[in-house]
Order: C-alpha cells, then sequence, then structure tokens
C-alpha cells in the first residue's frame, strides 16, 4: 500500500502564508505526479497545482503566481501558498499517481488537512 499524510495546515489571516507537506511511504519505486486538491463547503474538489517527475507544474487560475509546488528527492510533495485570500479557504488534499515496487501503478489520496484563511 501507498500512504499519504498532509501536514501544514491551519487558520491564517488574508495576505498570510502556509506550507502544506505530504509525505508519501509504502511499496512505492517510482511516483509519477503530484498534486494538491482543494474541497471548499459545498463545492466539488479542484486541482489546485500539480507537478511531475519531470518538474512540469501546473496551477488552478486562481492561484497562479500566489502558490508554489515542489517536491523533494524523497517522494514528499509541498505548497507553498503566499499571499492567501478567504477564498483559499477548504480542505486541501495530495495525490499521488505511479508505481509500487512490483510495477503495478497506484493512485494515492491523503487524508486531507484544513486551511482556514479569515478576512
Amino acid at each position: 500500500q501507498v500512504q499519504l499524510v498532509e501536514s501544514g495546515g491551519g487558520l491564517v489571516q488574508a495576505g498570510g502564508s502556509l506550507r502544506l507537506s505530504c509525505a508519501a511511504s509504502g511499496d512505492i519505486f517510482r511516483i509519477n505526479f503530484w498534486g494538491w486538491y482543494r474541497q471548499a463547503p459545498g463545492k466539488q474538489r479542484e486541482l489546485v497545482a500539480g507537478i511531475t517527475s519531470g518538474g512540469s507544474a501546473n496551477y488552478g487560475d486562481s492561484v497562479k503566481s500566489r502558490f508554489i509546488i515542489s517536491r523533494d528527492n524523497a517522494k514528499n510533495v509541498y505548497l507553498q501558498m503566499n499571499n492567501l485570500k478567504p477564498d483559499d479557504t477548504g480542505v486541501y488534499y495530495c495525490r499521488d499517481l505511479g508505481l509500487r515496487v512490483d510495477l503495478r501503478p497506484f493512485e494515492s489520496w491523503g487524508q486531507g488537512t484544513q486551511v482556514t484563511v479569515s478576512s
């Protein structure tokens, strides 16, 4: 199995910053894609940012120039969130796509971390 654990959420005032982390563990051979998603109350889950194993990143329109996704060599992914706005409030989830050690593909989600931005 592959496990993802997010951390770094919390309460912050508008204009502030937070850094989310997602630690991956388990029988992972390779991760091909890391993604951060968020779900606000009453809304569908949406992609915030994603990054491939080759380093290509993409962002949702509402977070471009404010959020930065990055990864390290230990299979972990981060989301630096700057100039936060109340509309950024929601539960943030990380998602990985890759191959297990037996070369079967996997998709795994974390349990989510709450981000609340006050005005």
